[in-house]
């Protein structure tokens, strides 16, 4: 790659993409191109098409994709499957049909098996049952990964897949029925402590465990990878290499966000997998490793939150 190249962000107004454009910008790469939903529905093969034989990108990363958190994922399978499947299958198939020189994919850790020995590494994919709660969002992502392994086995592209961790960052979704917990949580404490509310429930028992990472390390990956000449494997894992219970977790924003009430565990509701915890040393070998600790990105999560999300929100209350 050099700083002129065309590079085309698939997602760049979501977490993940928004991200990966700062950095690819931080780094001298101007020449960055984007759309939309409004005016390139990447689940339409016709629009997908037309947009990149308009455009002609040099390198792609497709972070677009349809997310939620546990409720979403388990209110909508078909939909976290279908969607997924069809934003993936057209913008990689453009990317073999215009020769596209480098492609990076998006998946997620999610699609190791409920049970892998932790951490988990690359090669424990497809070798147990998935999360339930998930299984529609993971068989989307696998289904993508392998596409990009096929292909390059088939056609000698450069595709390579990464799979984060669990992420958190500026521009997540805030929803409080369709967010991740991450987001969840810091909206449902800052909430609490604005209403005085004693307490505050968080889903299962506390005890899984999570692996989480800012988005702006990952987009550093994302950098990092693209510009290295990596074909050793299809896909490889990017994460911090630590993990927290969800009791730690829920703990630390509480202190962040100075709430001095109860937290209470509903448990009731599922905990997702055991423990997520990625294996990192294939990326820790090639010279990357994230640098944001969980307390400062979960510090300017909150303050991000503080700035762009809670006063849109205390409008509509108020409306």
């Amino acid at each position: 790659m050099d700083l002129t190249s065309k590079i085309f962000i698939a997602g760049r107004g979501g977490m993940a993409g928004s991200a990966v454009e700062r950095a690819f910008r931080a780094h001298g790469y101007q020449n960055i191109i984007g759309a939309s939903s409004k005016t390139v529905d990447l689940r339409c093969e016709e629009a997908t098409d037309d947009y990149f034989s308009e455009n002609r990108p040099e390198y792609v990363i497709l972070c677009a994709a349809k997310v939620g958190g546990i409720l979403a994922n388990s209110q909508f399978p078909a939909d976290f499957l279908i969607d997924n499947l069809r934003i993936q299958n057209n913008v990689i198939l453009c990317c073999q049909k215009y020769g596209v020189k480098k492609l990076l994919f998006l998946a997620s850790s999610c699609i190791y098996p409920r049970l892998a020995p932790q951490p988990m590494r690359e090669e424990y994919l497809l070798t147990g049952p998935l999360e339930p709660t998930n299984e529609g969002y993971a068989l989307a992502k696998i289904a993508g990964l392998k596409l990009c392994e096929y292909l390059n086995k088939q056609y000698k592209t450069n595709f390579i897949g990464v799979l984060p961790c669990n992420l958190y960052g500026f521009n997540d979704n805030f929803h409080p029925e369709h967010s991740h917990f991450i987001p969840a949580l810091l909206r449902r404490f800052h909430l609490a402590k604005v209403n005085g509310s004693p307490n505050v429930t968080v889903w299962g028992t506390g005890k899984a465990r999570r692996e989480l990472m800012f988005s702006d390390d990952l987009a550093q990956a994302c950098v990092f990878l693209m510009e290295q000449d990596y074909r050793d494997r299809p896909f490889i894992n990017v994460g911090t290499g630590v993990d927290h219970t969800i009791a730690e977790i829920a703990q630390m924003i509480r202190e962040i966000v100075g709430y001095e009430g109860e937290i209470v565990f509903d448990r009731e509701k599922p905990d997702g997998m055991p423990q997520k915890l990625m294996d990192v040393s294939v990326m820790n070998q090639l010279g990357w490793q994230a640098s944001t600790s969980l307390e400062s990105g979960l510090r300017q999560t909150y303050e991000y939150y503080l700035k762009e999300i809670f006063p849109k929100e205390q409008s509509s209350f108020r409306a």
